[in-house]
């Protein structure tokens, strides 16, 4: 007889599933309210509603105007329009942009070609946590910066950067640059208030939130100065060209509508789950460590283990043998063999990096989850060392 194991979903920074609430409202806007929002005719401005009613969902749960939040197609696609956006539009003004090396790839990458444009591009370091010192950050600003870049939440490691301090102390400096901040890990799991804060442009994405895939945005404080990438119709204010993802903008505002309705009791069930892994793992005998900031400090998600001795890439296909998924770090980059940049930033050797996964929760995961994750891996750990 086949018995089925339950899978035990722990990847949930690369993608969550999407709640089938949110699914059912996709489908409908697929099947059924499937005109073109720039139609004049009823399907059109059907559509259009669905649309405008999603922006002001994302609008409220951010504390925005409706005007200042622009649909793309994802958070690469924000990140690239927020970089190469104001790069073009300010490079009158200046040619200095500052970031961390621990941003995601769609930083990063935008970050070097800009560098081969002729911007001067400039690196604050992080200390052993991936923590931006504000101090630090403002000593590199100068008045020829126009832009600095620093993620919310690492994506990797769960590091919260304390992003209100960061925007006064570059603005005490030069209080013309544009402040970007990407939020894609944020959302959902710390609060995220652009006007709180004083960022000027936010980077946004469904997909880690429960909603589709293909979907994302980026608020824009009114009067900041933005060239659009895309050109054609005139969509999102002229900002973001394209006919909308009606479909896949209708989901996203629900999953924002449902994720900061709900917020303290899933970021508490995340946090104290997150608790329960470290608690099982010691208990387990298990050695290991944890990478960047300390659990009650990171970002209530996500945690980065260390194993010494063990690949982390065996440790995950042992993992998956077991129907439990998780990653050895971004799923954009995890297929590459290469050593985490965000684990190097931070100060880790080649075989502590080698030798680590990151475990990344939702709010769909249980305590059981939790249980089958502590067990397995201590079952993996003593049989790759009766190997070695």
């Amino acid at each position: 007889m086949v018995v089925d194991i339950k899978e035990v979903y722990l990847d949930n920074s690369a993608t969550t599933p999407v709640i089938p609430e949110i699914a059912d409202k996709v489908r409908e806007a697929m099947v059924r309210q499937f005109g073109n929002p720039s139609s004049l005719h009823r399907k059109g401005l059907e559509a259009e509603m669905l649309v405008t009613e999603a922006r002001k969902q994302i609008s409220r749960g951010l504390g925005v105007r409706d005007e200042e939040i622009i649909f793309t197609s994802g958070g690469t696609e924000a990140n690239n329009l927020a970089l190469f956006g104001a790069a073009m539009a300010n490079r009158r003004r200046g040619n200095r942009i500052v970031s961390s090396p621990i941003e995601h790839p769609s930083v990063l990458e935008v970050l070097k070609r800009l560098g081969e444009r002729g911007f001067d591009i400039a690196f604050c370091l992080v200390d052993s946590t991936g923590r931006v010192d504000p101090e630090e950050l403002a000593s590199l600003i100068t008045p020829e910066t126009i832009l600095v870049s620093i993620m919310t939440v690492n994506n990797e490691i769960g590091t919260v950067q304390p992003v209100s301090e960061l925007v006064e102390a570059c603005k005490q400096v030069n209080p013309g640059l544009i402040f970007h901040t990407d939020c894609v890990q944020a959302l959902g799991k710390i609060i995220v208030h652009p006007k709180q804060t004083g960022a000027d442009m936010v980077s946004l994405s469904s997909h880690k939130i429960h909603g589709p895939k293909g979907v994302g945005a980026l608020y824009v404080a009114g009067g900041a100065p933005l060239e659009a990438l895309l050109h054609g119709g005139g969509q999102e204010r002229g900002i973001r060209s394209g006919t909308e993802n009606v479909p896949g903008i209708v989901g996203f505002g629900l999953a924002v509508q449902m994720a900061t309705a709900d917020f303290e009791s899933h970021t508490g069930q995340m946090r104290r789950l997150k608790t329960r892994l470290i608690e099982r793992l010691n208990s387990n005998r298990v050695k290991f460590r944890v990478n960047g900031p300390p659990l009650d400090q990171a970002a209530p998600h996500i945690v980065s283990l260390s194993f010494p001795g063990v690949r982390g890439e065996v440790l995950v296909h042992f993992l998956e043998a077991e129907n439990i998924f998780v990653s050895t770090g971004a799923a954009c980059s995890s297929r590459k063999v290469k050593i985490s940049h965000v684990l190097k930033a931070i100060g880790l050797s080649s075989g502590e990096a080698e030798g680590s996964i990151r475990v990344s929760l939702s709010i769909l995961n249980t305590e059981d989850d939790i249980e089958r994750l502590a067990e397995a891996l201590a079952a993996a750990l003593k049989k790759l060392k009766g190997l070695s």
